[in-house]
């Protein structure tokens, strides 16, 4: 024995009332958003009885919030799979971009990060949820993805950690915020926004130039704190 607790486990891998109730909960939420949504109404697209929910979660708000919750948890999964896969997806010319199609792509990461009160209501600014988007956001995952960026010659280190990260943190809001309400900017046509996000993060943080083992150190930091990440949301979100 090693003394490390065991792993946290979601409710819906070992309960199929639960899963129907995660799922139940997710169209009625993306079909008509949280305002107004009930325990009883879940439970009746769900087709359990009203109770059934309460054992999986103890309010309205934590089944709601374990739902955004695994939004996280799919988006670091296909983050991690695309860094174990092919290291070279740690640049930051291709890790920013695949953060920000990931967001864009989960409906509760993009809503929070967005402010959708239309859709998240209340919970919006649930301090739950916000925990989420502080320590799990794209934002969020760039802070810790600079330094290492920095360190390996993979970002210019000419200007302050503050500035950088006060500019990346807008260029990353700037571009979730268009693609997630479709956006269309006056006189300007582009086909392939991904490509042209990749052109602006190299020319904010410069070109890259890793030396050897650069990539494969930055690739192996970032599955590491993606890990740690991981099993916290776990912790937090499981049963």
């Amino acid at each position: 024995m090693n003394g490390r607790t065991t792993m946290a486990v979601l409710a819906e891998q070992d309960s199929g009332s639960a899963a129907r109730i995660l799922g139940a909960a997710r169209e009625l939420v993306l079909r008509r958003g949280v305002k107004g949504l009930t325990v009883a109404e879940i439970a009746e697209r769900a087709h359990v009885a009203k109770g059934t929910i309460y054992l999986h979660w103890s309010t309205r708000e934590d089944l709601l919030v374990g739902l955004f919750g695994r939004d996280f948890l799919a988006s670091l999964d296909e983050l991690g799979a695309e860094l174990t896969a092919d290291p070279e997806v740690a640049r930051p010319s291709r890790l920013l971009p695949l953060l920000i199609q990931s967001t864009v792509e989960h409906p509760f990461i993009r809503a929070l990060q967005v402010e959708d009160d239309d859709l998240l209501g209340v919970l919006t600014q649930h301090p739950r949820s916000a925990s989420l988007l502080e320590n799990l956001g794209p934002a969020a995952l760039m802070r810790i993805a600079l330094p290492v960026w920095r360190k390996h010659h993979l970002a210019r280190t000419d200007w302050t950690f503050d500035d950088q990260a006060y500019a990346l943190q807008a260029l990353i809001r700037g571009f979730v915020t268009i693609s997630a309400e479709q956006r269309v900017l006056a006189h300007i046509s582009v086909d392939d926004p991904i490509r042209v996000l990749a052109a602006a993060v190299t020319a904010l943080l410069g070109p890259e130039e890793p030396g050897p083992g650069d990539i494969s150190a930055t690739a192996d930091a970032a599955l590491a704190e993606l890990a740690t990440r991981r099993e916290a949301l776990l912790e937090s979100i499981g049963k």
